[in-house]
């Protein structure tokens, strides 16, 4: 009978005791949950790497308990940050090559790469990120002082935003490429009928740069994730992947050696469609191949985006759709047919035009395809409702980065319907916000601040650049969490916090939400968690 009474006595403590174990209690923070009512909360309890209870740090001390446990002492806590649209894998590989991003002339590019080459001492340089409107001279350069500096050594550089190229004599000399040669979605620059040196977009394709090794593509990406951690971001939609890529990825992945999050957008060669859609959707916990990246022109800065009138500051220019219409009808018609999305690069207003109208054609109704116009940057006036079935993902620091100059390039007029993040919000109701780097840097704080403010970091223009289409900070961080999973079909997963979900958050050193604008950019990570890891 005792011991049937203490049998008994043990039954009603546990059956009166809701006490969950957990593997990790957050407390005492201020957590912005990102949810359907956008509340904030005090704490949170993780197990298997998912949230399982959020709320007031006494619910959350009375119904879960832990080893493990972190006062946050009040700091702001955020959903893992997403990037909609970035190249990842090339943030990596920037970092084996050349770095030329924020040179400020030519010569200091030459003195870049006589230092990178003592270093280095490569049978061919290879380099990435110079950009001509930074300079006091805006014009392309050439490739003579390459010539005379490297007359033997292959030198290839790519623009910042990738969408052109500068080989040196020696490079051309490995090639078929001639100052005659016809390009179709490309340009040969040319002065006095000789080659400049400069490629744009498909142009670029007759040169044949060296291919890394396989140690410098894991380094690349362990490189990127690193530096991705360290800025709070916990997904990254890297636009235009090959099979090998994705599939060292996936590798890296299960080995517990990257642990980054990775929405891989197939690059849509007719090789990948045939493969990827005979395969189908490819999910796990951290890889999602489910969406094409296809390439509908150029871009603004080399004056390869594709416009219906032309370009302000050079007559009878256009710019260029990168295939032929009717292809893109073909690619589009091949993947409404399967279960992938079609996200398409479009940054003049033409191929914005061209991409809406192929994307409805192809799509014939269906509301919840989730079709993805990359960049969305120069849109028409009649254009704006076609977005009502097409998610914009867009990169707010374009902005504050081509307004120097992109008036310049489209005029008064068309510059009105460029960057327009909050008319393109008000069709859609969700943006996907993202960075594109390493075109632009990485860091998502200027992403909301450049969403935002609408300055750069120097606080430029005073007032803010084309106000009217700046969004709330609710909306900048919705678009850069929930909202950007919603364009990745994972909104049920991520991009909030709250139970059931992945528990991929972050601590920052202050509140966006509530700091002055200008305090934004020096924004910085306490901690970042993927799984309820730690991982930076």
């Amino acid at each position: 009978m005792k011991q049937f009474l203490i049998l008994l006595s043990a039954i009603a403590i546990t059956s009166c005791s809701k006490v969950e174990q957990a593997d990790l209690i957050v407390h005492n923070a201020k957590v912005y949950s990102v949810d359907d009512q956008f509340q904030t909360f005090e704490a949170f309890a993780i197990k298997d790497g998912k949230f399982i209870g959020i709320g007031s740090d006494a619910d959350i001390a009375k119904n879960f308990a832990s080893e493990k446990t972190i006062n946050a002492e009040r700091k702001p806590i955020y959903p893992g940050f997403i990037d909609a649209h970035c190249h990842f894998y090339g943030l990596g590989m920037n970092q084996q090559v050349a770095n030329l991003v924020g040179t400020k002339s030519f010569d200091e590019i030459i003195e870049r790469l006589v230092a990178f080459q003592k270093e280095k001492n490569v049978p061919y340089i290879t380099g990435r990120g110079w950009d001509q409107n930074d300079w006091d001279v805006k014009e392309f350069p050439t490739k003579d002082k390459l010539d005379t500096q490297f007359p033997n050594t292959p030198v290839a550089l790519r623009r910042v935003d990738g969408h052109a190229l500068l080989v040196n004599q020696a490079a051309i000399d490995l090639s078929k490429l001639t100052a005659e040669t016809k390009v179709t979605g490309g340009e040969v620059i040319t002065k006095n009928g000789k080659m400049t040196g400069v490629l744009i977009d498909a142009a670029m394709n007759f040169i044949n740069t060296p291919l890394p090794s396989r140690k410098e593509e894991i380094q690349g990406l362990l490189d990127a994730q690193k530096i991705c951690f360290d800025l709070g971001l916990t997904t990254v939609d890297d636009a235009g992947l090959s099979q090998s890529t994705i599939e060292l990825i996936d590798s890296l992945q299960h080995s517990g050696d990257l642990k980054m999050r990775v929405y891989a957008m197939v690059s849509a060669t007719q090789k990948n469609l045939d493969y990827y859609i005979s395969k189908g959707k490819i999910k796990t916990d951290r890889l999602n191949v489910s969406s094409f990246k296809v390439y509908g022109d150029g871009a603004l800065g080399s004056r390869g985006a594709a416009m219906r009138q032309s370009y302000t500051d050079r007559d009878h220019h256009f710019g260029a759709l990168i295939f032929k219409p009717e292809r893109y009808d073909e690619i589009a018609k091949q993947i409404a047919a399967s279960e992938y999305q079609m996200n398409t690069h479009a940054i003049g207003d033409s191929a914005n035009t061209h991409i809406l109208k192929t994307y409805k054609t192809a799509l014939k109704g269906e509301k919840n395809r989730r079709w993805r116009i990359e960049h969305a940057q120069i849109i028409s006036p009649e254009d704006f409702i076609g977005f009502e079935n097409v998610i914009p993902s867009i990169q707010p620091t374009h902005a504050t980065s081509d307004m120097y100059w992109a008036e310049d390039r489209v005029g008064s007029e068309r510059i009105k319907g460029a960057y327009a993040f909050k008319d393109l919000l008000k069709q859609h109701g969700k943006v996907a916000l993202g960075t594109d780097f390493p075109v632009e840097y990485v860091s998502p704080f200027l992403t909301f601040y450049a969403a935002t403010a609408r300055q750069d970091i120097e606080g430029y223009p005073e007032g803010g650049y084309q106000m009217e289409n700046a969004l709330s900070r609710e909306e900048t961080l919705k678009g850069m969490t929930v909202w950007a999973a919603y364009s990745n079909f994972e909104e049920d997963e991520k991009g909030s916090i709250e139970i059931g979900k992945f528990a991929d958050f972050i601590m920052l050193n202050q509140d966006i939400m509530e700091v002055e604008l200008s305090k934004i950019p020096n924004s910085k990570v306490v901690s970042t968690f993927v799984n309820g890891e730690q991982v930076n």
